[in-house]
C-alpha cells in the first residue's frame, strides 16, 4: 500500500463557529464541575422523628427535638371547673411563630408547606396559649384541628435552628383535651428555614445551583 507523501489538506473553521465551540467547551467544563459539586453530600438535612404520643393532663411533657438530652419545648395542659387550657410552659430563650392578643402570646396552627425561618413571626415558647376553654368561651387556633404544626425556634449549642411539631388536638367537653404529637422535625444547618411538614430532600440551595448549567449552555448556543 503505497502512502501520500504529498501535504495534508487542512480544514478552516469560520471565527463564528470557532466562538461557539469554545463557549460550548467552557459550558461543558463548567456543567461538569458543577456536576461534581451537587454530587458531593449536602450539609443541609431535615432530621424527622415520626410518634403517636398524647400530651397527659396536669404536668408540663418536654420535647426534645434534636435529641441531643436538652428538652427544646415543654407543653401543659390543666382544667378546672370552670375551663381548660393547653399551651408551651417555660423553655427559654425557644419560641414559637405565633401572634399577640393584647399582652398575650397565642401559638399558630400552620398548615403544611408554611416556611419556618428568620423572616417568621415569633412569640415566646413561655406560657404561649394553643387552646384555651373558659366558661364556653375559646381561644386559640387550635380547636379540633388534626396535622396542624407548630413552628418551632430553638437554641442549640448557642445557634439558632428551625423546625416543626406535628399535633392533632380536640376538645372533649366539658373540660377535657386531646393532644396528641404525631411527628416532629429539624433543620441540622443553623438559621435555615424548613417547611412545615417537609420530613426529607434537597435543601433550597442544591435545587437554584441545578440550573446553573443548563444556563451555561445556552450561552453556549449564543442564546442569553
Amino acid at each position: 500500500m503505497k502512502l501520500s507523501s504529498g501535504p495534508r489538506k487542512t480544514a478552516y473553521l469560520s471565527e463564528s463557529v470557532t466562538h461557539h465551540l469554545n463557549m460550548y467547551a467552557l459550558a461543558a467544563g463548567t456543567a461538569g464541575v458543577a456536576a461534581v459539586a451537587l454530587a458531593q453530600p449536602a450539609g443541609a438535612r431535615i432530621v424527622y422523628t415520626p410518634t403517636h404520643v398524647t400530651i397527659p393532663c396536669c404536668n408540663p411533657f418536654p420535647l426534645d427535638l434534636n435529641h441531643d438530652g436538652v428538652n427544646d419545648l415543654s407543653f401543659t395542659w390543666n382544667y378546672s371547673t370552670r375551663g381548660s387550657s393547653l399551651r408551651l410552659a417555660g423553655v427559654q430563650p425557644n419560641a414559637v411563630i405565633g401572634y399577640h392578643v393584647r399582652q398575650t402570646g397565642f401559638a399558630s396552627a400552620l398548615k403544611g408547606g408554611v416556611r419556618v425561618g428568620p423572616k417568621g413571626r415569633f412569640v415566646g415558647a413561655s406560657f404561649a396559649v394553643m387552646f384555651g376553654n373558659n366558661s364556653g368561651n375559646y381561644a386559640g387556633q387550635w380547636t379540633d384541628v388534626k396535622n396542624r404544626y407548630l413552628g418551632v425556634k430553638f437554641s442549640s449549642r448557642k445557634k439558632t435552628h428551625f423546625g416543626w411539631v406535628r399535633l392533632n388536638v380536640s376538645h372533649t367537653p366539658p373540660t377535657g383535651i386531646d393532644a396528641v404529637i404525631t411527628g416532629y422535625a429539624y433543620e441540622t444547618i443553623a438559621g435555615k428555614s424548613i417547611i412545615t411538614g417537609k420530613t426529607k430532600g434537597p435543601d433550597d440551595g442544591a435545587e437554584q445551583t441545578a440550573t446553573a448549567p443548563a444556563t451555561l449552555g445556552r450561552l453556549a448556543l449564543g442564546r442569553k
